[in-house]
């Protein structure tokens, strides 16, 4: 009963008549009141009080000009059929009336007035709730209370989390958050609470995927005693993360290979300068050669060791040579070889390189079935260059030990190149044979990679291992000679 009259003058109010509708109206209420007048006439003489509805009638669903008809007609109407004892009595009753009539008019159209202005008020805050809904349905935020336990997620918030909101409401926002602490929050001051702390937050998932969160904290406005506290909004930025950490990546690769180019530019320049003053090194050893043989057995050992010298500027002439076509043609011309011949032809480069470290390279190559299909030059140098890692790792040890040897296996034949140095740490195994990787403090990356290239460009195979002897193992694998083939 108490909610039935203001929902019917809501009703009256919506149905508002207008133009002739109105006067209509009046006409119709004064009627109406005029038949209520006269059927309570037997009770009493009730004079202007019956009439009082009609104005009131049509001022809640009508204007101020039906209202005044109607009012006018009351008085009319009143004036006809009620006998007065004078014309004082008549005008003052009337006057009375008019203005009771127009003041319950105006009241009318005050509650009219606010009525419309509440709709509209009701209409924008239903709106205003309904884009507030689309947002929390779509925005991750949890609401949690004085404590920090959780009060509520929103869907977002519990896709995000891989929970449900029955499952987190009243768990400690911790379970969610590594480390989260609302009460630390706030000793911190307002701007963590106000949404400036640029700290990312590692979330815990069920199923253990990675989240990374930047948090807004907010704190309602209710008072102190309300379950609501604080408003927590989070932004997933892991992906975002993700896609950093992969744009830095690319661009160190980008950059790396750009080195590479660069290097490559100056290899096939300097290869193609340094053929002239070698092949004119040669030719001068070769005159020095003839020399020293006039001078009979007095020149025999430097004539001796001027051979060997210019057999080692004619191999680096070769190399070169090699590397130049290598670069041109993008391959190597591989012919029939024996891995032990090719290594016995380095011994004596092998034994230069030891000397100086106080090294003797030790050689145990298999000479059964070790043909294999393989450019002579390139191979040497690949070998030489593993020889010089090894010598370098294992100088500083009290007694160091650098081994080659050769074993045919089921997948081809294992060259491999072996020292008791320190070795390669776990994490540095899978990187060492990229280019520009190294850990030496003068070292370009590069002596790793060019060997692998030619072992690769063999169609064989280069990996590195831990040694037998305490320190590294690189082991070269090429094909036996009719597998290549």
């Amino acid at each position: 009963m108490s909610t039935a009259i203001p929902r019917l003058i809501t009703a009256m109010v919506d149905q508002s008549y207008r133009g002739w509708r109105g006067y209509g109206l009046a006409v119709i209420s004064v009627g109406a009141c005029v038949a209520l007048r006269s059927a309570l006439e037997p009770f009493g003489q009730f004079y202007y009080l019956p009439m009082v509805p009609a104005a009131v009638v049509t001022a809640l669903l009508s204007r101020p000009g039906p209202t005044g008809l109607a009012i006018a007609l009351s008085i009319a109407v009143n004036v006809s059929l009620v006998p007065r004892e004078g014309l004082t009595d008549t005008v003052v009753n009337a006057t009375l009336f008019l203005a009771v009539s127009w003041l319950l008019a105006e009241l009318c159209w005050a509650q009219r007035r606010i009525q419309r202005r509440a709709g509209a008020l009701a209409r924008t805050l239903a709106g205003r709730n309904a884009v507030l809904d689309t947002v929390l349905a779509a925005v991750p935020v949890v609401i949690l209370d004085r404590a920090g336990r959780v009060r509520r997620l929103t869907p977002a918030a519990a896709v995000l989390f891989g929970v449900t909101n029955e499952a987190a409401a009243g768990s400690p926002f911790s379970q969610l958050i590594d480390d989260f602490d609302l009460r630390e929050l706030e000793t911190d001051g307002a701007d963590c609470l106000a949404g400036t702390d640029a700290r990312e937050w590692r979330g815990r998932r069920p199923d253990g995927r990675p989240l990374l969160l930047n948090l807004q904290v907010g704190v309602t406005a209710k008072p102190a005693g309300g379950d609501d506290y604080a408003a927590v909004c989070l932004t997933d930025v892991t992906q975002t993360r993700a896609a950093t950490t992969r744009a830095l990546e690319l661009d160190a690769q980008l950059n790396r290979v750009w080195r590479l180019n660069s290097l490559g530019q100056m290899a096939a320049t300097i290869a193609h300068e340094l053929n002239q003053p070698l092949s004119a090194a040669a030719s001068y050893m070769h005159a020095s050669q003839r020399d020293i043989e006039r001078a009979g057995p007095l020149g025999e050992s430097a004539g001796r060791t001027l051979d060997l010298a210019k057999a080692q500027v004619l191999r680096a002439g070769g190399i070169i040579r090699r590397m130049r076509d290598l670069l041109a043609t993008g391959s190597a011309a591989l012919e029939v070889q024996r891995v032990s011949s090719m290594i016995e032809d380095l011994r004596p480069a092998l034994r230069l390189l030891g000397r100086d470290a106080g090294i003797d390279v030790a050689i145990d190559v298999d000479n059964s079935a070790d043909v294999v299909l393989a450019e002579r030059i390139q191979f040497q140098q690949a070998v030489i260059n593993l020889v010089r890692n090894a010598i370098e790792a294992a100088a500083p040890m009290p007694e160091p030990v650098v081994v080659i040897s050769g074993r045919r296996t089921s997948e081809g034949y294992e060259i491999s190149v072996e020292d008791n140095g320190p070795g390669i740490p776990a994490n540095d195994i899978e990187s060492v044979l990229r280019p520009m990787m190294t850990s030496k403090a003068n070292g370009m990356g590069l002596g790793l990679s060019v060997t692998r290239t030619i072992v690769e460009g063999h169609g064989g195979a280069l990996r590195v291992d831990r040694s037998a002897l305490g320190g590294a193992a690189f082991l070269i694998r090429l094909p036996q000679e009719e597998r290549a083939a």
